[in-house]
């Protein structure tokens, strides 16, 4: 039996409303992940993650496989016991941050050698080592390793890096030893170039995966490039499968995927930018360290109901922030991820009541996204 099955309820057009049942619980879908790099979403507890109402959190094979291995998370009991996280977990196969070493790295037929930033090794990741060290992890979604293709890039290089991306998967498929307890996804490449993509999101359709994602985008391409190969890719995957749009996540990105017909996101945009001291709120953006918060007796957010929003005001936390308080970052992300968790939730129930209800939501979306809450001199 798949480890991931996946259940569509309700259509909005191409938006979809789904649940997602995987070992450690159901997502409800269109669903946010919020990026636990090394096993913790920074500044934030487990407990912290459960009261925002995130349901599912990424983290990262590379670097916990490097630090502090697969074998020692193992023998303490798997990732979710070491979290203290009892929801689902997914990892990324380690291959976006390779594509990230550059000079560091050297990718063949075998797999991709590559010097640690961390602690200077040279290891050998191939598709193989990326099942068994995710499947070392317990985790619910394991990510097939892939070949992440830069932009721009020559056609003839896009088609050969996917062709390799296919083979790569289909070894990942045969080395796979916990089918039961940890799904596999695809990825599908193709660079801009769309029949390229469409034909590698058919061919891996053929595979029948436990689902599916749209990777190879948010590497540096124009926006309206960006979701052009999204929507195609998503239009070329099964229906009855969930489908996953990887590294995307402003919040009008959010509610554009949506309607492009993806099920998962992540994202290091809500966590990153509340350690620059931004915040994303139902009045636009707020960079809390410009002077006009300076004696700002408001919330964030008044309609936030998270812990940062419901006990101080903008003062305090622009004062905390400025004074470089560990607490600035911890509450602000902590109001960024509760954003984000409430966006979902308000798509969710969009798609429930229809295509108007989700075009009225995009409005909303690219409003916070042009306005900016707060002035933009800083404070000196």
């Amino acid at each position: 039996m798949s480890a991931a099955q996946y259940q569509l309820t309700h259509q909005a057009g191409t938006a979809r409303r789904g649940v997602l049942t995987l070992p450690h619980g159901q997502v409800q879908t269109p669903a946010f992940m919020p990026v636990g790099t090394q096993g913790t979403v920074k500044a934030l507890t487990p407990d912290d993650l459960r009261g925002a109402g995130v349901q599912m959190v990424l983290a990262n094979t590379y670097h916990l496989w490097v630090r502090p291995g697969h074998e020692r998370i193992r023998a303490l009991g798997g990732l979710h016991k070491l979290m203290d996280w009892e929801r689902p977990i997914l990892t990324d196969s380690g291959g976006f941050q390779v594509f990230s070493l550059k000079e560091f790295r050297k990718i063949t037929e075998e797999g991709v050698r590559f010097r640690s930033t961390i602690d200077g090794q040279w290891r050998h990741l191939t598709p193989e080592v990326a099942v068994e060290v995710q499947e070392a992890f317990g985790v619910d979604v394991a990510m097939a390793l892939d070949e992440c293709i830069e932009w721009p890039a020559e056609r003839d290089h896009v088609a050969r890096s996917t062709e390799r991306t296919t083979r790569w998967l289909r070894r990942c498929d045969q080395a796979r030893r916990s089918r039961d307890t940890t799904a596999l996804f695809g990825i599908v490449q193709g660079g801009m170039h769309a029949d390229l993509r469409a034909a590698h999101a058919q061919e891996l359709t053929t595979l029948d995966l436990d689902g599916y994602a749209v990777g190879g985008l948010s590497v540096g391409e124009p926006r309206d490039e960006l979701f052009a190969m999204a929507r195609l890719g998503a239009a070329n995957l099964p229906a009855h499968k969930v489908r996953y749009l990887m590294g995307v996540g402003y919040p009008l990105d959010l509610v554009d995927g949506v309607l492009a017909g993806i099920d998962l996101f992540d994202c290091v945009i809500p966590t990153r930018s509340a350690r620059f001291g931004v915040a994303f709120t139902s009045r636009g953006k707020v960079t809390i360290k410009h002077a006009r918060h300076r004696d700002d007796p408001g919330p964030l957010d008044p309609e936030c109901t998270c812990y940062a929003c419901g006990r101080f005001c903008r003062a305090y936390l622009r004062h905390l922030f400025t004074a470089n308080e560990i607490l600035a970052p911890r509450l602000l992300t902590l109001h960024n991820v509760t954003f984000y968790q409430s966006l979902m939730a308000r798509i969710r129930a969009a798609i429930e009541e229809g295509p108007d209800a989700l075009a009225r939501l995009r409005k909303d979306a690219e409003r916070w996204m042009a306005a900016e809450d707060g002035a933009p001199e800083s404070d000196v």
